[in-house]
């Protein structure tokens, strides 16, 4: 038992700083890509698209930033600690929280760096707006691994004083829950952003009106990710740990599961929703009102898939 707890928690830090690192990896050369080739389409403006790519990748690296972190301190932490199953589990949720959201962020915000390169080509005296724009957007596409970051950090500081199966599986599912919720809102994010962007490369008149509608649904397209962090906190500060019934701890994956899976067809369902919004403002920015009450109308429905899975999971949380 105690070789496995080992195995799980070397495997742990490796896991993290992999597949972060696989996906910021994937990220940066497609964006580095795209960069080569608007400077091949638009040869005058390659300082700006080169500044562009660089600012991009410097944000894509945050997954990988993450994952280093979250490794050093598991390491730090090993010196002459003797595991047990129970933290090895525990250590599985780390994992999950931070690499499923590091790969899915890491590839997926390449997507909003890559169209920002592409629309400097086509409007490079619009440059600086549309790096702005990118960045902001960036930004917020960052959001879900900063949330598992946390949950990773929370996970952590209990597992040390884990000593039952049953905590071991707790901390196991506030992995679960943040890391496969994140998925789907952090492709239906860059889906979203990298729509946006593009459609400042079609009409740059069309700006105000796409940053104004970009705020409003990057925080609906968010709205699942939040659930599945408020599922991961309930797991965490609120979920009977003294309890010894191993059928709650099952209980507890299931919720986790529930909930992190009930994100993703949300997630990028909603920000498809966006995109396709976004495009027609860009091209017919005098419906913009009218396009953007239809999307955030839509969306909301959407969203409310997300809502019966976080009710589910609170059930099967509390169930006595």
């Amino acid at each position: 038992m105690i070789e496995l707890a080992d195995f799980f928690h070397y495997g742990t830090i490796a896991a993290v700083v992999g597949f972060n690192s696989l996906g910021v990896g994937i990220g940066e050369g497609l964006t580095s890509s795209a960069a080569v080739e608007a400077i091949n389409l638009q040869p005058e403006a390659k300082y700006d698209i080169s500044r562009t790519a660089i600012l991009g990748m410097a944000l894509i690296e945050t997954a990988a930033i993450m994952g280093i972190t979250i490794a050093f301190i598991l390491l730090l932490g090993s010196t002459g600690t003797t595991y047990t199953l129970c933290n090895g589990i525990a250590d599985l949720g780390i994992a999950f929280a931070i690499s499923f959201s590091g790969l899915a962020i890491g590839i997926a915000s390449s997507l909003s760096a890559r169209e920002a390169c592409m629309a400097i080509a086509r409007q490079p005296f619009f440059a600086q707006r549309i790096l702005r724009f990118m960045l902001l957007t960036l930004s917020i596409n960052q959001t879900p691994i900063v949330f598992a970051f946390l949950v990773a950090i929370f996970i952590n500081a209990q597992a040390s004083q884990c000593t039952a199966i049953i905590n071991g599986l707790r901390l196991l599912a506030t992995g679960l829950s943040v890391g496969i919720g994140s998925i789907g809102p952090a492709i239906g994010l860059a889906l979203f952003s990298g729509t946006a962007i593009q459609g400042l490369g079609i009409n740059r008149k069309s700006y105000n009106k796409l940053l104004s509608f970009t705020l409003i649904s990057n925080a609906i397209i968010e709205t699942p990710i939040i659930f599945a962090l408020l599922t991961s906190l309930i797991l965490l500060f609120v979920a009977d740990g003294t309890s010894t019934d191993m059928v709650k701890g099952i209980a507890w994956v299931s919720a986790a599961l529930c909930m992190g899976m009930g994100t993703i067809g949300v997630g990028i369902s909603s920000g498809r929703t966006a995109a396709a919004a976004c495009h027609q403002i860009a091209k017919n920015p005098e419906y913009h009102s009218i396009l953007s009450r239809t999307s955030m109308f839509a969306q909301g429905l959407i969203d409310t898939f997300a809502i019966y899975a976080l009710l589910i999971a609170i059930i099967l949380i509390l169930l006595p």
